[in-house]
């Protein structure tokens, strides 16, 4: 299994059928949402939607409720009346549970309590689980904190080891990771500045919850022209060279070149 779907996730509230569509158009791929997208009292009304939807399924991830709950029973089964077989699993951290589920459905973990950041390596493990994500409200939340944020934006200590503990899971089984959403809506130099980094340091993709968002982290997740000819220039010097060889005053060698690899690969995504 694998997954690769573009930098740009954008989640879309599972009861507003009518943008679906419109979500779909506007980003790489559409996450929508029966969990915390939806009131309660909208869950049922928010299946239909889902069952009477003609989207890409191959697009789409919805996003369901914790495993031990009765909604997440009944979006299971609303999900076997479609063609959409990629859930993302909100709250997961029952590795034991997440392992026995319909193995028709790829998951995407949400690690987002404290449980579930801590049980990280044991869900990206696991054979159904196609890539992790992160969140950080609710992981501040389960530890009894008010904010993941400091004051000038910057994400608090446990808000960063969680994002590097999920993705360093994710990469040593060679899964994808999912950067957490940004709330503010209006902090666009926060968002591209998170996003780069993002890129940087291997997320696949970044979650969004809004269309003006999603330029900004396809932009953040595309390499420049000068990283586009420096990753040309250094493979193409690599041919012929055996092992660590010196390019423009400074050592390659092959995670270098698989550097200059993948930013050729994110170029032509």
């Amino acid at each position: 299994m694998s997954f690769d779907l573009g930098p740009a996730l954008l989640f879309c509230p599972a009861d507003r059928p009518e943008r679906y569509a419109k979500a779909m158009e506007r980003a790489d791929a559409v996450i929508l949402d029966l969990e915390d997208a939806v009131a309660p009292a909208d869950k049922a009304a928010a299946r239909g939607h889902l069952i009477e939807s003609e989207l890409d399924p191959d697009r789409v991830i919805v996003r369901v409720n914790p495993l031990e709950t009765d909604a997440f029973v009944a979006d299971l089964s609303t999900l076997s009346q479609t063609d959409y077989r990629r859930i993302m699993v909100a709250k997961a951290q029952s590795p034991k549970r997440i392992g026995r589920l319909d193995p028709r459905f790829e998951v995407v973990a949400l690690c987002e309590t404290a449980k579930g950041v801590a049980q990280a390596d044991r869900i990206a493990a696991l054979g159904n689980v196609v890539a992790l994500m992160w969140g950080a409200e609710d992981l501040v939340a389960s530890l009894g904190g008010t904010s993941s944020r400091k004051p000038n934006g910057r994400y608090r200590d446990i808000a960063r080891y969680a994002r590097s503990r999920v993705l360093l899971a994710a990469g040593a089984y060679g899964k994808a990771a999912i950067d957490a959403v940004h709330l503010d809506i209006d902090d666009t130099k926060r968002l591209a500045i998170e996003a780069a980094d993002a890129a940087a340091s291997g997320f696949r993709a970044t979650a969004c919850i809004h269309p003006t968002q999603v330029a900004i982290i396809r932009a953040a997740y595309r390499p420049d022209e000068k990283a586009v000819s420096w990753a040309r220039s250094v493979l193409a010097a690599a041919t012929g060279e055996r092992g660590v060889f010196s390019y423009g005053g400074v050592m390659v060698d092959e995670p270098v070149l698989r550097h200059a690899r993948r930013v050729l690969s994110r170029a032509s995504g």
